[in-house]
């Protein structure tokens, strides 16, 4: 595809009716008047109920305690600290170094709009880094996951109190991983742009790591799922294979260390990792359209043409996911919302409407659009489908609820969430066991501590909402739905 300006052809009937349905789906539900910086405050705050090993001093979300203090002791080494990935205990290295990812390129593209939640949002990375850097200290050996997740499943219990198996389990020479390993280079080398000027040699030793980590990713070959199957599966398989991420974290090692090499990497080996394939996925498991959304910003910049290629898949996937269009490859809701098949729907609106979003904003700046058939999509049109999606995460969608626990009047009140649903501490000092704590999972009563700032798995594809613990794919929240919410409210609190 060509790159067109941003001067626009007379429309033709087609671009016509093409953004008289854009228009129309965006004005869907639409109620508008959100306080996005709120909502930014509440998101960040999140992480925090999240937090597991010894909390800090300034620790705000108070129910929450200290929890995991003898993580990787098994194994002698501290593996304390880190996320739960969402309502369980158990610590998944796959999805908190995406996590990491997004939330250091929150504050990449969108540091700026933070105003004083940008401290906030570093500690939020930081907690993550730390962890991620005792979890890498030996060279050519990565722990990838903390607690046995079959016995953790089987029990309800608060991290406080959990006395299932912390087993560490870790990725080798002789037992790959590199997915979870690119992952996790792509999370440093992210993290290391972030602390380049606040703290240059936390900076440093983050992008050293990356380099380190990447260079065994990329030596030792395979999926974590083959090496860990009886652990990882079926919670975080990676079904799409592990080479994405050898691209996407090239990609991120580029973008921080802007060493020649990582470049002729991609390019060497954009086919054999095939670069292009699924261009309109995104999330923990599949890299591919956030890849060319990062790399293309060089390209609109003029300074990468040996990359064309990937702003050509970036281009396919603004036209993939465009509502309306005759090539669209999402689904919509009959409220507006993006709609993936498969659990915690939540975790693609988020992720792809950060994408729409950052594309956005370097097609501004080179003054671009994407073709898409006989129209032009602007980068106000991706601008207002990204807030489109998150004025319905708050609450404008036909039930009028916001989907960010703690934000608004009317939000989720059993959300799939031990700690949230269980007595805290200091209300029920007693140990609670295993079993005893099925009775809080199927009351009917709302959850007792309130998880400011979560956002949950979402509505169906006809936009109901079963508020109830049981049904965990649309009442769990995870990091990895608030990550990429986290630069999107940025943008939108500084842009009204």
């Amino acid at each position: 595809m060509a790159r067109i300006s941003g001067h626009f052809p007379a429309f033709s009937a087609t671009t016509f009716l093409f953004l008289l349905l854009v228009v129309t789906h965006l004005r869907q539900c639409s109620g508008g008047g959100h306080d996005y910086h709120d909502a930014l405050r509440k998101s960040i705050l999140f992480f925090e109920g999240q937090r597991s090993g010894k909390l800090p001093p300034d620790q705000r979300v108070r129910w929450r305690r200290d929890s995991a203090l003898h993580d990787g002791a098994t194994a002698g080494v501290d593996l304390r600290g880190g996320y739960y990935d969402a309502g369980d205990n158990v610590k998944f290295g796959f999805p908190m170094a995406f996590t990491i990812t997004m939330l250091s390129w929150s504050i990449i593209d969108f540091g700026r709009n933070m105003g004083g939640e940008l401290g906030n949002a570093i500690k939020a990375v930081k907690w993550g880094t730390n962890y991620l850097l005792k979890a890498t200290a030996k060279d050519g050996l990565v722990y990838v996951q903390v607690g046995d997740p079959l016995s953790d499943h089987n029990c309800w219990e608060r991290p406080e109190d959990m006395d299932t198996s912390r087993m560490a389990y870790k990725i080798d020479a002789n037992h790959p991983g590199s997915d979870v390993a690119g992952e996790t280079a792509a999370a440093l080398a992210a993290a290391s742009i972030v602390f380049r000027s606040r703290d240059p040699a936390y900076s440093r030793l983050l992008l050293n790591r990356a380099v380190k980590v990447f260079e065994f990713a990329d030596r030792h070959r395979g999926a974590y799922s083959s090496s860990l199957h009886y652990a990882v599966c079926p919670f975080y398989c990676d079904v799409n294979g592990y080479q994405d991420e050898l691209l996407w974290g090239a990609a991120w090692l580029h973008k921080a260390s802007r060493r020649r090499e990582y470049r002729e990497y991609i390019v060497k080996n954009e086919v054999v990792l095939r670069a292009g394939d699924t261009i309109n996925e995104f999330g923990w498991d599949n890299k591919h359209a956030g890849i060319n959304v990062l790399l293309s910003k060089e390209v609109l910049m003029g300074k990468a043409d040996d990359l064309e290629s990937f702003r050509i898949n970036a281009d396919g996937f603004i036209c993939s996911v465009l509502p309306g269009f005759s090539h669209s490859q999402v689904q919509y809701s009959p409220g507006g919302l993006i709609f993936k098949a498969g659990g915690s729907n939540m975790q693609h609106v988020t992720s792809l409407s950060f994408l729409l979003l950052a594309y956005s904003n370097y097609l501004s700046h080179a003054n671009h659009a994407v073709p898409c058939g006989d129209t032009a999509a602007s980068p106000a049109l991706l601008k207002r489908l990204a807030r489109r999606q998150v004025d319905y995460i708050l609450g404008d969608n036909p039930l009028r609820m916001s989907y960010m626990v703690g934000y608004g009047s009317h939000y989720p009140q059993r959300i799939h969430h031990r700690g949230s649903s269980l007595p805290s501490v200091a209300s029920h000092p007693a140990h609670i066991s295993c079993k005893e704590g099925s009775r809080y999972y199927l009351s009917p009563n709302p959850n007792p501590n309130i998880l400011v700032g979560a956002v949950v798995g979402g509505p169906n594809s006809s936009d109901s909402f079963p508020d109830s613990r049981p049904f965990f794919q649309e009442s769990e929240p995870t990091t990895y739905i608030n990550a990429p919410l986290v630069g999107l409210l940025a943008y939108f609190s500084a842009h009204p």
